[in-house]
């Protein structure tokens, strides 16, 4: 692969970025509108080659409020908009809490670590979810949170750069050269641990199921002391199930009692999925900082963004501007 840094002298500053996951893409696109010349280099054939191809996508600030600190809820609350104006396809339906009937005090235990929800009965649930009817006596809805299918918000970042003038190079060796840029932003996730003495890996695991016989309109969140779970829709009946974050760094496949639990609690929320297909299982390593807070660090005119942890779709955009502003001399 021949390294390209033709750009004109006379425009913005030249920055590669080094990963096409959601990081990548995010601050890719938003140097490329603040006026920067943007070069892509991923390591894998596709966008979202790591950890983002097996995201949830749900936008929700104040869920997220649940477990994490509240500057992850106070920097996101900008990300359903920035996510509504850059890509196609985000759905502004809120988020359901719910709980089986042997877990209900797990709901109001939510409830107690979060805000900007309203508590609903049996009739409030059957309202939001049709489908659901009769099958929950209280849960909570979160009504200004959202969800964006990952995959195809990705395609949309990477054609938004092209559209920009930005490029993105695919199967480029991890060992290849940065030189003749600006500025480099590494957006490269857990494969930049090597560098990151502080960096861990945290498990993620996701299903993939399709089912004609139920419909869902916004992701549901189902409680459990051990195995919370979320379920979120996607497009012809297909649900993305994910387990919140595992701490392991064991990569390898989905073990079969994670598979019994998640499916468990998917049949758990209605009967119907007993006959989903399965389409898809994965497992990934999320890159976390000890305090689960992405971060911007910058060593001269070289950029780390990393440490998404399970905030990467919530997150993103600001540390794009973040990073955007040391570029540009505003950071």
């Amino acid at each position: 692969m021949a390294e390209q840094t033709a750009f004109s002298p006379a425009a913005g500053p030249s920055v590669l970025v080094r990963g096409a996951g959601v990081s990548g893409l995010t601050a890719a696109v938003t140097l490329a509108e603040r006026g920067a010349r943007v070069h892509v280099h991923e390591h894998g054939a596709r966008v979202g080659s790591g950890a983002s191809w097996y995201a949830g996508g749900m936008l929700a600030p104040w869920c997220e409020a649940e477990s994490a600190t509240r500057e992850v809820t106070e920097q996101s609350l900008s990300s359903l908009d920035w996510w509504d104006a850059h890509v196609p396809g985000v759905t502004r339906n809120g988020t359901l809490v719910l709980a089986p009937a042997r877990d209900v005090r797990e709901v109001a235990r939510f409830g107690r670590r979060t805000s900007h929800f309203s508590t609903i009965g049996e009739a409030g649930i059957t309202e939001l979810e049709p489908d659901l009817a009769d099958r929950f006596s209280t849960g909570l809805f979160f009504a200004g949170e959202g969800h964006v299918n990952p995959r195809d918000a990705l395609a949309a970042l990477a054609a938004r750069l092209v559209d920009l003038g930005g490029r993105i190079t695919f199967d480029v060796p991890r060992t290849a050269g940065t030189g003749g840029y600006d500025w480099v932003v590494d957006c490269t996730g857990i494969a930049a641990r090597d560098q990151m003495a502080d960096m861990r890996g945290v498990r993620g695991e996701m299903l993939l199921l399709r089912c004609p016989d139920v419909t869902l309109h916004r992701p549901v969140r189902m409680l459990h002391p051990r195995i919370p779970i979320y379920i979120v829709p996607r497009a012809d009946h297909v649900y993305m199930v994910g387990a919140t974050m595992i701490e392991s760094e064991n990569a390898g496949p989905m073990t079969l009692r994670s598979m019994a639990e998640m499916l468990g609690a998917v049949y758990a929320l209605h009967p119907a999925f007993g006959e989903a297909e399965i389409l898809e299982t994965g497992t990934g390593l999320r890159p976390s900082f000890p305090d689960n807070m992405p971060a911007v660090r910058r060593e001269g005119r070289h950029i780390h963004i990393n440490g998404m942890y399970r905030h990467g779709f919530l997150l993103s955009p600001v540390r794009a501007a973040d990073a955007a502003d040391i570029v540009f001399g505003n950071g």
